[in-house]
């Protein structure tokens, strides 16, 4: 009997088989976002048990586990660990349509060769397999076995980067791992923790950020020496886009303000915004880095949740709120003085992938191949049909040829079986094209698209 995770799995024609099994199942992968703990990699984690490796922070699998009517104790409380497991395996069998049910049965298949499909009949029997090979399977095995060449992690501009560090000069580990700037907290002024956070960037710099001029430094110090590390990469959490153009006055007004904890209206959030983005916008290009706009989250809609759970638990949401307008303010300021890094831009909302798309259209250039990309479908979106709207999107309107390609965007090493699922589904897209005879089945030039795709185009774009 055929497994379920078989060789031929999502690739529906000849010519979609052809152009995975020979040009995408082999290349490396470059993960150029995820959450992955940078410590972790160079301490090479060893995990408990497979609920340590698989369920432990994963808040997709919180989320359906919660649907499913499982009390908060087997999730994030203090059941045995078995047993929360034994709580996701009654989950997985529901999963029709989820791609969960999908990257599930990968990963039992890709790291610990176990076929037999998840449910409360099997789970005991594939919990002691796993097990038993994680005894001597560990975080960077995982890495290696999945044919990494690149990680990007997500950093604080007060990170030191040690592990960074430590694993550049350690020659047995060959896969790069390299931090990403992340400064939403420098940025959102209107949260609760911005002053807080601001005392710690002084700390690490080693002098007050009184003024809104000495901010400007302390960031630009730190972009130096994230860029000094291997840094080519900021991201933003723009969950709302926002920019008003004002004056360094201003803003320098607005900032003082937020120190003295007044309130701020919403016009000085986003005049604030707008300029501290511009600003960082022209160190990102002076360094030749790309910055990432992450748009569209409806972050801790429950507040009795975030204040038992903390953040990034499972209570997020996709936003409705207008980006067109200040998105492309944005762009524009940087665009006038010729100082717009390399962009990508990720609409969690699906209404927003050709308002995004024809944005970025309209500020290429330069001579660089993709300068301005539409970044892969994202977070809630990382379905079949998500993942086949962007690709349709952006073909439609774009230049697919010149993506970037798949990222994890997980804080699980056992996540990268994603990229295998993207690549089938592409192949399958493109191979439609050419079998329904909207696209010549031109050998060379298909194959050279997907490899491109999975994984030539990002090398290039990041200069890795």
């Amino acid at each position: 009997m055929k497994p379920f995770i078989h060789d031929d799995f999502l690739l529906k024609s000849e010519v979609a088989k052809k152009l995975y099994h020979e040009h995408a199942k082999h290349m490396p992968i470059i993960d150029y976002h995820c959450h992955l703990d940078p410590k972790e990699i160079y301490e090479d984690k060893k995990f408990n048990n497979l609920f340590d490796a698989w369920l432990s922070g994963d808040h997709y699998k919180w989320r359906l586990m919660r649907a499913n009517g499982v009390t908060e104790d087997y999730i994030t409380g203090n059941k045995p660990d078995f047993e929360k497991f034994m709580k996701w395996a009654e989950v997985v069998p529901l999963l029709i349509g989820n791609p969960l049910y999908h990257w599930t049965h990968f990963e039992l298949k890709r790291f610990f060769n176990i076929d037999t499909l998840l449910s409360p009949e099997t789970a005991r029997e594939i919990y002691n397999q796993v097990n038993h090979q994680l005894e001597t399977m560990t975080a960077r095995q995982m890495i290696q076995k999945s044919n990494v060449e690149t990680i990007v992690t997500t950093d604080d501009p007060i990170d030191s980067l040690i592990y960074h560090e430590k694993l550049s000069q350690d020659t047995t580990f060959k896969t790069k791992v390299l931090p990403a700037f992340r400064p939403d907290k420098a940025v959102n002024i209107e949260l609760s923790w911005f002053q807080e956070w601001i005392l710690k960037l002084s700390k690490v710099v080693g002098y007050p950020l009184s003024t809104l001029e000495l901010l400007k430094k302390a960031l630009s110090e730190r972009i130096h020496y994230f860029h000094e590390r291997g840094c080519r990469l900021s991201d933003h959490a723009l969950d709302v886009v926002m920019y008003e153009k004002a004056s360094h006055e201003e803003v320098q007004s607005i900032y003082e303000k937020a120190l003295r904890h007044e309130h701020l209206s919403p016009l000085e959030v986003r005049k604030y915004k707008g300029h501290l983005l511009v600003f960082l916008g022209t160190q990102y290009h002076k360094h030749g880095w790309v910055q990432q706009y992450h748009i569209g989250a409806l972050r801790n809609v429950s507040e009795r949740s975030l204040k038992n759970l903390g953040p990034d638990t499972g209570f997020d949401a996709i936003n409705d709120g207008l980006i067109a307008k200040p998105l492309s303010q944005l762009l524009d300021a940087l665009d006038q003085t010729g100082e717009l890094p390399k962009t990508i831009l990720y609409t969690l909302n699906p209404r927003d992938f050709e308002v995004a798309i024809t944005m970025m259209a309209a500020f290429q250039g330069g001579g660089i191949p993709g300068k301005i990309q539409f970044g892969s479908a994202w977070w809630f979106l990382d379905t079949i049909d998500g993942m086949t709207k962007q690709i349709k999107a952006l073909a439609n309107n774009g230049l697919l040829a010149r993506f970037v390609g798949m990222l994890t965007d997980s804080r699980s090493f056992l996540s990268y079986p994603r990229h295998e699922y993207f690549r089938r589904l592409l192949c399958n897209i493109v191979a439609t094209e050419v079998v329904e005879g909207l696209y010549p089945e031109n050998d060379p030039l298909l194959g050279r698209l997907i490899e491109d795709i999975s994984y030539q185009n990002a090398k290039k774009y990041f200069n890795f």
